[in-house]
C-alpha cells in the first residue's frame, strides 16, 4: 500500500479517536462501502433514506443483506474472534438487540457518542424514549411501532372472533390447525403475543418469564395442541392467512396494514382486540458491531444521525409496515410521501387510534429476560414444530 493510500485511513482513525466524526463523515477521504444487514425488516422503511445519504456523500456506497435474528450473533462472534468484522451496521428489533447485548457484540453508542447525536433522547417521542432505554446505550431506536397483540382474522370463516385468551383456546380446539403464529425469536407479532399474554392472564410478574409466567407457559402449551406448526417468520404466516389455509393469527399494527396494502392478505380481513389488553410496543434499532474499521466508523455514525432527521423519519410511514413508523417526535403522516398517506388512509384502522389512547402500553422484556423467554418457548412450546 502506498503512503497516499495509508494517509486517509490513518487520518480517519485519528479523527475518530479524537471525536471529530462529523467533518470526516461529511467528506470521506476515499470511497467507502458500508455493509448493512437487515434482521427485522426495517430496510423496507429505511432503504430510501439510506440511499439519500449518497446525495451529499457520493463517495459512500451501500450493500444490503438480510439475516434471521437467531443466526446473526454466532456469525458476528466468529467475525470478531477473527478480527474481521465485515458488517458495519445492523438494523433489527429487540430479538437481535437482546442477543447482541448478552453476547457483548455491539459498540456502545451512548454516552460515548453524545456529541455525534446531540439531544437524541429528547428528540424521541415518549414511547420511543422508553424503548430506547432497553438499548442500554448500545443501539439507537430508529423506527417505532405501537405493536399488539390483537387478533387478525378472516371474517368469512370466523363469525364470532375470540376476545380473550380463553376464548381463543376454545376456538383453536374447535378448529384445529386454523390458528397460526410464528416463532417469537424471529417474529414481531409472535413476540408481542408471547409477551402480551402475562398481562392478559394475570401472571404475577410480566417481566420475569422464568419465575413470573406460570399461567402463560401453561396456556401456550395448551394452545400448542391445536396448532400444526410455527413458521420461522411472519411473512409465511401472512401468506397462509391470505391463501386461506389459516383463519386467525395474533398480529401487530404494521403486520395488519402492510400485507393488506400489498394484496397478500385481503383488504376485508378484520381485527379484534383482547379485552383489557396491554400494548407491547416494538422498535427497530441501529446497532454497530464491535470491530468496524476505524475509517468506516465516522461514516456509519453520520449515516445513523442522518436517519434520525425528521425528513428521513417521515419516509418510515412507508406503507404501514411498522405503523406508525417514526421514532422521532413531530413527524406526522402529512410529512410522509403522498403514496404513504394514501395507503394509511385506505388501509389504516380507526380502531388503532382509539386503542392507543385507551389501553396501557408496556415495553418488551429486557435483553436477558427476552433471551430466556425465547429459550423456554423454543424448548417447551415450539420444539419440533417450527419450520
Amino acid at each position: 500500500m502506498t503512503i497516499k493510500k495509508q494517509l486517509p485511513a490513518a487520518l480517519a482513525s485519528l479523527l475518530y479517536t479524537l471525536g471529530f466524526t462529523a467533518a470526516f463523515a461529511t467528506l470521506p477521504a476515499h470511497a467507502q462501502t458500508i455493509n448493512v444487514v437487515d434482521v427485522g425488516g426495517a430496510l423496507a422503511l429505511l432503504q430510501d433514506a439510506i440511499e439519500s445519504y449518497k446525495t451529499v456523500n457520493p463517495n459512500v456506497k451501500f450493500t444490503f443483506t438480510k439475516a434471521p435474528a437467531p443466526e446473526l450473533p454466532s456469525k458476528l462472534k466468529a467475525m470478531q474472534a477473527a478480527n474481521r468484522t465485515d458488517i458495519d451496521l445492523v438494523l433489527g428489533g429487540n430479538d437481535i438487540l437482546a442477543a447482541g447485548i448478552q453476547q457483548k457484540l455491539w459498540t456502545r453508542m451512548l454516552p460515548e457518542q453524545d456529541k455525534k447525536f446531540p439531544g437524541v433522547l429528547g428528540n424521541y417521542h415518549p414511547q420511543a424514549q422508553k424503548m430506547q432505554e432497553l438499548a442500554q446505550g448500545e443501539a439507537l431506536a430508529v423506527v417505532f411501532m405501537t405493536g399488539g397483540p390483537f387478533l387478525q382474522y378472516n371474517p368469512d370463516k370466523v363469525k364470532q372472533p375470540p376476545t380473550s385468551p380463553q376464548e381463543l383456546l376454545s376456538w383453536c380446539k374447535a378448529n384445529p390447525n386454523r390458528l397460526i403464529y410464528a416463532r417469537p425469536a424471529n417474529s414481531g407479532p409472535g413476540r408481542a403475543f408471547m409477551m402480551g399474554l402475562p398481562y392478559l392472564l394475570g401472571d404475577k410478574n410480566p417481566k420475569d418469564p422464568v419465575n413470573g409466567w406460570e399461567k402463560t407457559w401453561v396456556y401456550l402449551k395448551a394452545l400448542n395442541t391445536c396448532i400444526e406448526y410455527y413458521p420461522t417468520g411472519t411473512g409465511a404466516v401472512m401468506k397462509e392467512l391470505g391463501q386461506g389455509s389459516r383463519d386467525i393469527t395474533p398480529s401487530v399494527t404494521g403486520w395488519d396494514i402492510n400485507p393488506r396494502a400489498l394484496g397478500i392478505v385481503p383488504k376485508e380481513f378484520k381485527i379484534v382486540a383482547f379485552k383489557n389488553f396491554t400494548w407491547i410496543n416494538d422498535t427497530q434499532y441501529m446497532m454497530v458491531p464491535k470491530g468496524v474499521a476505524a475509517d468506516k466508523m465516522p461514516v456509519v455514525l453520520d449515516l445513523m444521525a442522518h436517519l434520525l432527521k425528521p425528513q428521513q423519519q417521515a419516509l418510515t410511514w412507508d406503507k404501514g409496515y411498522f405503523y406508525p413508523g417514526p421514532a422521532v417526535k413531530n413527524v406526522p403522516v402529512t410529512m410522509a410521501p403522498k403514496e404513504s398517506q394514501d395507503v394509511i388512509k385506505e388501509f389504516g384502522r380507526p380502531e388503532f387510534a382509539e386503542w392507543t389512547a385507551k389501553q396501557p402500553h408496556a415495553q418488551p422484556l429486557d435483553a436477558e429476560a427476552m433471551v430466556k423467554a425465547f429459550r423456554i418457548w423454543d424448548l417447551e412450546v415450539g420444539a419440533q414444530k417450527f419450520k
